[in-house]
């Protein structure tokens, strides 16, 4: 499989017949041919499309963990690599974790493989997503470590009040709509987010702050304190980035 850059032969110039995308694939030495597209929908659709070939389905492998999607339905973002190894990373065996927005398993897969959490929610409500975070739990062997919760993480988390040591909000352009709920699956003791957005380049700390400020509100006499990691530029002069928040 080829996947070529947005508006790639997209004038009308190439406008030439099906022959085109045969050899083009052909020059690249692949069977399969698509191209880029923009990720839209409340859904977090793939805007991928297929040129040459009708299988959209692809594994890719990154750090051991293999990820199964349908790419011309469901996105993966290349450029969060560091922060899916992160999350490998970070979590402590044994933890509970709740993933608000698992998709195809960006971050529960890396949480269960690596980390060792001994369980994960992951909260989906794309069908599609939900497929191949099926399939994927299936191929890494961690099945039995993690719960599906199919719907809006706002009704389907209701029954998780208080089980989580850790949470991932990892919603773009923003995680917002999620921090109530994600407070509320939080251990009465406290735990720790890891909430995902978008701040102005060179003006992390003030992104930070704001999201921190909404979090103190929500939840009144926590104490917390947070770091931001950057994971990739978004757009220009916008990065997206991550606040590690424990609250105690």
């Amino acid at each position: 499989m080829a996947i070529l850059p947005a508006g790639a032969f997209s004038g009308p110039e190439w406008d030439v017949g099906p022959g085109l995308w045969e050899a083009v694939a052909s020059g690249l030495g692949a069977q399969r041919l698509a191209r880029m597209g923009e990720v839209t929908g409340e859904l977090r659709e793939s805007g991928v499309e297929m040129l040459l070939g009708d299988d959209d389905w692809v594994v890719r492998r990154e750090s051991g963990i293999d990820y199964g999607y349908r790419m011309t339905r469901c996105m993966f973002s290349a450029g969060n690599v560091n922060e899916r190894r992160r999350m490998g990373e970070v979590v402590s065996e044994g933890e509970v974790v709740v993933d608000m927005y698992a998709g195809i398993g960006y971050y529960t897969l890396p949480i269960l493989v690596s980390g060792g959490a001994s369980l994960v929610h992951a909260c989906e409500w794309n069908p599609e997503a939900v497929a191949s975070l099926d399939w994927g739990l299936e191929a890494n062997g961690v099945e039995g470590r993690c719960v599906v919760h199919v719907g809006d993480n706002r009704e389907t988390a209701g029954s998780l009040a208080g089980v989580a040591d850790r949470v991932v909000l990892g919603l773009l352009p923003s995680s917002e709509e999620g921090y109530g709920t994600a407070l509320s699956v939080l251990r009465p003791e406290g735990g720790t987010l890891h909430v995902h957005g978008l701040a102005p380049a060179g003006e992390h700390g003030a992104w930070a702050e704001g999201v921190e400020g909404e979090l103190s509100g929500m939840r009144p006499g926590s104490e917390l304190s947070s770091s931001v990691t950057r994971v990739k530029s978004y757009a220009p002069h916008w990065d997206h980035v991550v606040l590690d928040v424990t609250v105690a």
